[in-house]
């Protein structure tokens, strides 16, 4: 869970990536292993010696439990049935929205018996560019939910960054969510390492949810997020390595080509293309065709690294697709992505396609009349939305017409 929602440009580790993490630094996990079939899960169960375990469906998205992604099973050959259940299936959570994700791996667990359900993280606050440490006594996949009813749920203290690493009062933290003897110690160190992890490896969010605490008094991660921001991929090039691999196993062709062109891109189901700047006003768009009774036919957000030539290549993706009747340019010029940029985009993107469809434009911001004046010196046609509104009703109905 984000402290102050969801960054536009990072890294997300699934779970069994997540958890390699963790006990890289001394935090204690359940034994696990991936599989990608139901054979080697079936295998990998008759490892443990276990009376109970679990299937985990591995997709980037929280909620799993309540669409099916998470199952016990009681011994290996059902693990292999659970398995051959879950993957190839595509999963459908609020995160993913009605597209779903498809599964392609399971991660297998023993169970762990525990006595309470914990929350521990450290998320990067954007607001002051600070890190904070992040704790509960109750946790849970409902957490998010309980947190909005109770603003005392989840306890916040500030983590500070100097030569030793991260400082912060990890003891008051365990004292908060009611630990004591220890259970309290162990809260403590474990603290310190997720906020030593954040520090060292530039993550905006690491979260341990629900934290075990298991009969004996130990402390055991029983989910785990990672979000690495994309910016320090540099510095650290081996997830930039582990991102790729997955990319080239599980990803859309489209998706991919779209992040190797400084786009933050997934397709839906609808007929309205939409290109916008910033996640949060692709979002807000989003919601606002929902709204007019269209539907977007995708979600991309351009990076503030974006040029004109990889606008053009995400333009081009919607205008060589048969699902999309009209679509909608809706940008706010900022300090390092202007108008014109985008205009220029448009214009590049028209001519290498040489499809016409449907353009609503609206533009604000830096360099936007100038924008405009370029568009119309390129011969393009479109309509101009007044705002946000409008722009959208605009877009909307001409979908409706082409489908006509």
């Amino acid at each position: 869970m984000r402290d102050d929602g969801e960054e536009e440009q990072a890294m997300h580790m699934h779970e069994f990536q997540a958890k390699e993490l963790l006990a890289s630094h001394d935090i204690a996990i359940p034994r696990g292993r991936v599989a990608d079939n139901g054979a080697d899960a079936e295998r990998i169960a008759r490892r443990f010696t276990s009376d109970r375990y679990v299937v985990k469906a591995q997709v980037l998205s929280g909620d799993r439990e309540g669409a099916g992604g998470v199952c016990f099973a009681d011994t290996p050959q059902s693990v292999r049935q659970t398995a051959d259940g879950m993957i190839g299936r595509v999963l459908v959570t609020p995160q993913t929205g009605p597209r779903g994700e498809k599964v392609r791996w399971v991660y297998i667990e023993e169970a762990v018996h525990c006595k309470r359900q914990l929350y521990a993280a450290v998320s990067l606050d954007r607001a002051s560019g600070m890190l904070i440490l992040l704790s509960s006594g109750s946790g849970g996949s409902d957490l998010e939910a309980r947190s909005k009813t109770d603003h005392n749920l989840i306890k916040r203290r500030p983590l500070r960054l100097d030569k030793s690493g991260a400082v912060g009062d990890f003891e008051g933290l365990a004292k908060d969510i009611g630990l004591s003897g220890s259970a309290a110690a162990e809260a403590a160190q474990l603290f310190a390492r997720l906020g030593r992890i954040a520090a060292t490896l530039d993550a905006t969010l690491v979260e341990i949810n629900p934290l075990a605490l298991t009969d004996d008094d130990r402390l055991v991660a029983l989910d785990a997020k990672v979000t690495i921001d994309d910016n320090a991929m540099l510095r650290h090039p081996a997830f930039a390595t582990m991102r790729a691999a997955f990319q080239m196993e599980s990803g859309d062709p489209e998706e991919l080509g779209a992040d190797e062109h400084q786009l933050n891109y997934q397709r839906l189901d609808g007929d309205i293309g939409l290109v916008a700047n910033g996640a949060g006003l692709a979002l807000a768009t989003l919601d606002m065709i929902t709204d007019a009774g269209g539907r977007a036919a995708n979600f991309m957000d351009i990076r503030t690294t974006a040029s004109s030539l990889d606008v053009a290549y995400g333009l081009e993706l919607l205008l060589a697709s048969q699902r999309v009747k009209a679509i909608l340019v809706n940008v706010h010029g900022g300090g390092m992505q202007r108008c014109d940029t985008i205009a220029e985009a448009i214009g590049v993107a028209m001519r290498r396609a040489k499809i016409t469809k449907p353009l609503v434009v609206r533009m604000a911001g830096n360099n936007a009349e100038f924008a405009r004046m370029r568009l119309q010196s390129y011969g393009i046609r479109f309509e101009e939305g007044a705002d946000m509104s409008d722009a959208v009703k605009r877009a909307v109905a001409l979908a409706r017409r082409e489908a006509a």
